[in-house]
C-alpha cells in the first residue's frame, strides 16, 4: 500500500495518523473524566489524582502535536473522493464532522495547555520542556476562560466523534459499503470525484464553534468558579501608617512544581516610630481573610478542612514588635493560623522617604506547625516549607 494518498484512496501515513489519533483521544478523555471525579482527601488519593491528570495532560499535548502533523500532511495530500457523492446532504454532514474533528483536535488540547500554563497547581506535564508557554501569563481570569473553552470544545469533539462513529457504522452495517474498510491497513477502495462546494462544510463548522462558545457564555463556564467557603469581612483599622498598596502572597511546592497564590483581603495596623539605636521601633497587627486566597487550580483544596479550614478559622492574625538591630529590621511575634499560635521572626527591608515607607519581607513557615495538610505527612506530594512574601507601601497619617 502506498504511503501517500491518491485521488481515490487513503495512504498508509493517513491511516496511521487516523488510528493514532483514535488511541490518543480514547485515552485522554477517560483519564480527564476519572481524574476530575476522584477525591483527594489523603496523600495517596491526591497522588493518584495528580498522576491521572499528568497522564491526561501529557497525552493531550501529544495529541495536539499529532493533530498538527496530521493536518500538515493532509494539506499536502489529495483528498480521496467519497463513495457516494450523489448523496449531497450526507456528504455535507460527513465533511462538516471532519472539519469539527480536525479543529477540535487542535482547540481542545491547546486550551487545556494554556489553562495549565496560566494557573498554579499540581499535575505537571511529563516532558523536559517546562510547564509554561510563551506569551501566556499567570492569570486567573485567563485560566478560567481557557478552562471553560476547554470544556466547550471537548463537548464539540465528543459529539463529533459520536457522529463520526455513527456514520461509519451506518455505512458498514446498513449500506454495506467500504467507507469504514477504506481506513483499515492494506485496504484500498476507490471513490467517485465530487465537485461539491468544499468551503460550505468548513463555514458551517466555524458556525458550530461560535454557537458552542455562545452557549458556554450563557452557561457561565468562562468565569472562575466561586467556592462555597466563607470570606471574612475585615473591619477598617485606624493606624499611624496607612497602607496605600501591597501584596501578601505565598508559595510552596507540590509534586515538584511551584504553586503560587495570594490573599486579596488583609489589614495592617502599624505603629512605627524610627529612632536611634537597637530595640523596638513599633508594632504591627495584620489580619488576613483566609477566604480571599487564590492559589490557582488548588484554591478549593487549600481552603478545605484538611488545610486552612476556612469554615472554622476564617482569619489569620500576625502580631509582632518591629525590632531593629545592627543587621536590619525584624518583626518578632506570633502567627495564628487555624487557631494554632506559633512564634515567628520575619526579617524585612524598609525604605523611608519623608512620610512614605516601602517594606518587603519574607517569612518561611513549616505547614506542619499549624496542622495544615496533616493528611499528607511527607513531602512526596506537598512540601513542608511555605514561603510568605509581603510587600507594602504605607504613608504616615495624623502628623
Amino acid at each position: 500500500m502506498p504511503a501517500a494518498n491518491t485521488a481515490t484512496s487513503y495512504g498508509s501515513v493517513t491511516k496511521t495518523f487516523h488510528w493514532l489519533t483514535v488511541l490518543l483521544i480514547f485515552t485522554a478523555i477517560p483519564l480527564g473524566i476519572i481524574a476530575n471525579k476522584m477525591a483527594y482527601d489523603t496523600s495517596e488519593a491526591l497522588a493518584m489524582k495528580a498522576f491521572l491528570f499528568s497522564m491526561h495532560k501529557t497525552v493531550g499535548v501529544t495529541a495536539f502535536f499529532v493533530a498538527l502533523a496530521r493536518i500538515a500532511w493532509a494539506l499536502k495530500q489529495p483528498k480521496p473522493a467519497g463513495l457516494h457523492p450523489e448523496r449531497r446532504a450526507e456528504s455535507f454532514l460527513a465533511e462538516l464532522v471532519h472539519w469539527l474533528l480536525y479543529g477540535s483536535l487542535v482547540l481542545v488540547p491547546l486550551t487545556g495547555w494554556i489553562h495549565h500554563a496560566s494557573t498554579s497547581g499540581f499535575a505537571p506535564i511529563w516532558w523536559p520542556l517546562g510547564q509554561n508557554l510563551p506569551l501566556v501569563p499567570k492569570s486567573e481570569p485567563l485560566a478560567a476562560l481557557t478552562a471553560g473553552l476547554h470544556i466547550v470544545f471537548e463537548r464539540v469533539l465528543i459529539v463529533s466523534i459520536i457522529l463520526h462513529i455513527a456514520g461509519a457504522l451506518k455505512h458498514h452495517v446498513i449500506d454495506k459499503d467500504d467507507t469504514l474498510r477504506r481506513m483499515l491497513p492494506g485496504h484500498v477502495s476507490a471513490g467517485t470525484p465530487d465537485n461539491a462546494n468544499k468551503f460550505a462544510p468548513m463555514s458551517a463548522a466555524i458556525g458550530v464553534w461560535i454557537a458552542a462558545i455562545g452557549i458556554g457564555s450563557a452557561l457561565g463556564v468562562y468565569h472562575a468558579h466561586d467556592t462555597t467557603s466563607p470570606r471574612a469581612s475585615l473591619e477598617e483599622v485606624q493606624s499611624d501608617w496607612q497602607v496605600q498598596s501591597g501584596t501578601l502572597s505565598l508559595s510552596t511546592v507540590q509534586f515538584g512544581g511551584e504553586v503560587n497564590g495570594s490573599f486579596e483581603d488583609w489589614t495592617a495596623e502599624i505603629a512605627f516610630a524610627p529612632k536611634d539605636g537597637p530595640g523596638s521601633h513599633g508594632s504591627v497587627r495584620v489580619v488576613v481573610s483566609i477566604g480571599s486566597l487564590t492559589l490557582g487550580s488548588v484554591t478549593e483544596q487549600a481552603l478545605g478542612p484538611d488545610f486552612f479550614d476556612v469554615s472554622t478559622h476564617p482569619t489569620a492574625i500576625f502580631q509582632a514588635d518591629l525590632m531593629y538591630q545592627a543587621d536590619g529590621y525584624t518583626a518578632e511575634g506570633t502567627l495564628n493560623i487555624r487557631g494554632v499560635e506559633v512564634p515567628v521572626v520575619m526579617p524585612f527591608e524598609l525604605t523611608l522617604e519623608g512620610e512614605v515607607a516601602d517594606m518587603t519581607g519574607r517569612l518561611l513557615l513549616d505547614r506542619r506547625a499549624f496542622k495544615i495538610g496533616d493528611n499528607m505527612p511527607d513531602e512526596s506530594s506537598l512540601s513542608f516549607a511555605v514561603n510568605v512574601d509581603v510587600a507594602l507601601t504605607a504613608q504616615r497619617v495624623g502628623q
